[in-house]
């Protein structure tokens, strides 16, 4: 299996150098469209397919892709991590994917929108936002009211991003202006500038905190709850293996895909 962050493919060897891949046991294949079902119809599937996924999802959809190749010696996974509408506006140009998992129904509302959806886009997870800080909480954040000080540096996502749209959703929930000194276009590139030193705070998905490994830590606040992200995935009708990428699909929704997302800290569709 390979894994391509944006437009660029990497080897898996380097990928699990990278710390970006984890050994997981496939309990046994999904084949049927039901989430905790599972079925020998498709242990011959074969063929390679690249799916186009949340950059949230860089963790575990790497574990998933390598489980499911174990399971599948045919098969072959690439993926492209990115920003959400990133992804979208790659695949409306015409980027080569099979499949879309995208961090909210918002942008995989647009590929249905343009037809390039494939029957109806199924909900695999959710996600909600938390403060991520430096170990330690150094500058002693503990809201988001905090956020609005002088002396913080706050890095949260774009709007058309997923996590920023549910940054906006919180703020008016709130009734906190929140003034980032950047805007990023990938969860992971606010979680980056954490963990670098470059901002004091940022707001970004449970998952990433969780899958920080100790580099940040992270503050809940009530208000996450109003701005719940529902991550859905699909198959696209420029598939050239759409039995490969609806067993994948199935697979993500499967009993054993649902082990790895929720020991990452998803919560359930």
């Amino acid at each position: 299996m390979t894994s391509r962050p944006r437009s660029l493919l990497v080897p898996l060897a380097v990928v699990a150098a990278l710390g970006l891949a984890s050994c997981s046991t496939a309990d046994a294949p999904a084949g049927s469209s039901s989430p905790s079902s599972s079925s020998s119809a498709d242990a011959d599937v074969s063929g390679s397919i690249t799916v186009f996924a949340a950059a949230s999802l860089q963790k575990t959809f790497t574990t998933l892709g390598k489980d499911f190749e174990l399971a599948h010696p045919g098969a072959s996974i690439e993926f492209s991590f990115a920003g959400s509408s990133d992804l979208v506006t790659q695949i409306q140009n015409g980027a080569p994917a099979d499949v879309f998992a995208s961090a909210d129904e918002a942008n995989m509302a647009k590929l249905s929108a343009t037809d390039l959806a494939s029957g109806s886009p199924e909900d695999f997870a959710t996600n909600v936002l938390e403060i991520a800080v430096a170990p330690g909480n150094p500058k002693g954040i503990t809201s988001l009211d905090d956020l609005t000080g002088s002396d913080v540096q706050l890095v949260t996502c774009a709007a058309p991003v997923p996590c920023g749209a549910a940054t906006a959703k919180v703020e008016s929930a709130s009734g906190v202006d929140l003034q980032p000194v950047s805007e990023e276009q990938s969860v992971t590139d606010v979680l980056g500038k954490v963990e670098s030193g470059q901002a004091d705070a940022g707001l970004v998905y449970v998952t990433d905190v969780q899958g920080a490994d100790g580099k940040v830590d992270g503050v809940p606040f009530d208000e996450s709850s109003k701005a719940v992200n529902t991550y859905p995935i699909g198959v696209l009708k420029a598939s050239e293996d759409p039995e490969l990428a609806q067993a994948f699909s199935d697979y993500v929704r499967s009993a054993t895909g649902q082990k790895v997302l929720t020991a990452a800290g998803f919560g359930k569709p």
